[in-house]
């Protein structure tokens, strides 16, 4: 089963963490300096935010998967909907290590489709692609960056 992700940056995260766990009756189930993320299961949906010098706003959206056969077909579904994608193994990106495929949607948003198969204990690493495209920008605008689009 497939779980929705949205990652949100936030100005004040102290002031988010309260709002969101408020708002959702549970507290984050991962919490960092600089992160934090719920995993919910009403709504089903993993919700991350990060204050991590991006503009206020949504991020990017995704689709975490439970297993890797589930992230091949999603995968090869933007590939055949003639989608450029950006494949990361073994990356790490919030706290957590994954196999993904990022794709810039043809209106601008960057989608993150992943399989998370452990933790990390540091935010992640510098990884080129799509991820790295402003959540608004044509696909064309992609470079270089790190994790999750930092």
């Amino acid at each position: 089963m497939k779980r929705l992700h949205l990652h949100i940056a936030v100005e004040d995260l102290d002031r988010s963490v309260a709002f969101y766990s408020t708002l959702f009756g549970a507290a984050p189930t991962v919490t960092k300096d600089d992160y934090a993320k719920w995993m919910l299961d009403d709504p089903r949906v993993n919700l991350a935010i990060s204050s991590r010098g991006r503009v206020a706003g949504i991020d990017h959206v995704g689709v975490q998967t439970e297993t890797a056969g589930e992230l091949a077909d999603l995968a090869g579904r933007l590939k055949a909907a003639g989608e450029i994608t950006h494949d990361q193994t073994a990356t790490t990106c919030c706290y957590a290590r994954s196999d993904k495929s990022w794709v810039v949607d043809p209106s601008g948003v960057r989608w993150e489709t992943f399989h998370t198969h452990g933790e990390a204990v540091r935010y992640g690493e510098d990884e080129p692609g799509l991820a790295t495209a402003p959540a608004t920008a044509p696909p064309a605008a992609a470079s270089p960056a790190a994790c999750c689009g930092r």
